[in-house]
């Protein structure tokens, strides 16, 4: 098995390849990318038993074969070529040969049959969404995802598709983030929890691509169509929490303010808060913000003070100000709002501009208690 490809071609394919291997692997296999050449067309695939990645490659060659290279020694080797064609040569004797302007390099490989197949979705469900769009609801959503192992459905982002519009949600049971868009359908209702990994894998492609992605999906699995690249996951199993039940709907007391200036000033003010609550306390009178953090263990104290468009009742609220901090650095709004009912009620967080047509986010934390 024979075949010739442009080195920097085929790392800038490989390093998107390469973020799905774990750095431990159960099966040594694993560690391996999987070449399969059928002619000019060189399938190279990336596994982890949950998450595959395949990538379809034009190379030059009339041969067809499939072999499992290790990837880190791939990786590795080719980081340090400028380009130039490099010509593959799988050998009888377990070893594939790449040669270079300058030299040769042997590589040990296992063969192609040892590694596991790639999910085939049975009579899978399909949505087809801009790639700008599903990158954008991405990023608003995966920060907020929950880290618990005792609730794996909230260490994902939740997909809900209908016919009005695609909406979707993480949460950590401490911040939630709903982004919703109303100018993409699907043509069925359906919904399943994607998890982390793939997520973060898709983000850093789709950032690059124009064109839309095609989504397919059952009930335990999903797959991404685009370009020449696909990715298959196994979704979360389980029940998403009813996350509307949790927003609240009478918010009296409206705050609206820049986002800049907000987020700088929390930002300074949480220097000064207690290292475990890193607790900040907003004090709201009048048109006037108070911000103040103090951690009594060290006598710290600071606090700030903003003009704001404000109406309702004067009141003071705790937050986290990692959380805050966290949501205000998702938004893209020049300002936003802060909407509250009562100091122990979350607070709903939207941004007032900034967003295209059909777009929608709502993030809501939830308040920490204030040692009066």
């Amino acid at each position: 098995m024979k075949f010739i490809v442009s080195s920097s071609y085929l790392l800038k394919q490989l390093q998107v390849l390469g973020g799905v291997i774990n750095n431990s692997n159960t099966l040594p296999i694993l560690d391996n990318f999987l070449f399969e050449l059928d002619e000019n067309i060189l399938k190279v695939s990336a596994s982890d038993l949950e998450t595959t990645m395949i990538a379809t490659l034009d190379v030059e060659s009339d041969d067809n074969g499939s072999i499992a290279v290790p990837a880190r020694l791939l990786l590795d080797t080719l980081k340090t070529f400028p380009e130039q064609p490099l010509t593959f040569v799988a050998g009888d004797n377990n070893t594939v040969e790449i040669s270079s302007n300058h030299g040769k390099y042997a590589l040990a490989y296992a063969s192609g049959e040892e590694f596991p197949n790639a999910v085939e979705l049975d009579d899978p469900s399909t949505v087809s969404i801009p790639a700008g769009v599903l990158a954008t609801a991405v990023s608003n959503t995966i920060f907020a995802t929950g880290n618990d192992d005792l609730r794996p459905v909230m260490s994902g982002v939740f997909f809900q598709f209908d016919t009005e519009g695609l909406t979707f949600v993480a949460t950590d049971a401490h911040k939630l983030v709903k982004y919703g868009r109303t100018d993409v359908k699907a043509n069925q209702t359906a919904e399943f929890i994607m998890p982390k990994k793939p997520l973060n894998l898709l983000k850093g492609i789709l950032a690059a691509s124009d064109d839309d992605i095609k989504v397919e999906y059952n009930d335990s699995n999903a797959k991404f169509s685009f370009d020449n690249v696909q990715l298959l996951c196994r979704l979360i199993d389980g029940k998403y929490p009813n996350y509307e039940a949790v927003i609240p709907k009478e918010n009296p007391n409206k705050l609206i303010i820049d986002r800049n200036q907000f987020l700088n000033s929390v930002r300074r003010v949480s220097i000064f808060s207690n290292k475990t609550t890193h607790q900040i306390r907003l004090k709201i009178a009048g048109a006037e913000l108070n911000i103040s953090a103090e951690d009594i263990d060290y006598s710290n104290k600071a606090e700030e003070r903003l003009t704001c468009d404000y109406q309702g009742d004067d009141m003071q609220i705790g937050f986290n100000s990692r959380f805050l901090v966290e949501m205000l650095n998702n938004l893209n709004a020049n300002d936003v709002s802060l909407e509250m009912s009562l100091p122990n009620r979350a607070g709903i967080l939207t941004p007032v501009d900034g967003l295209d047509e059909g777009e929608k986010v709502t993030m809501l934390v939830m308040p920490v208690m204030l040692n009066s």
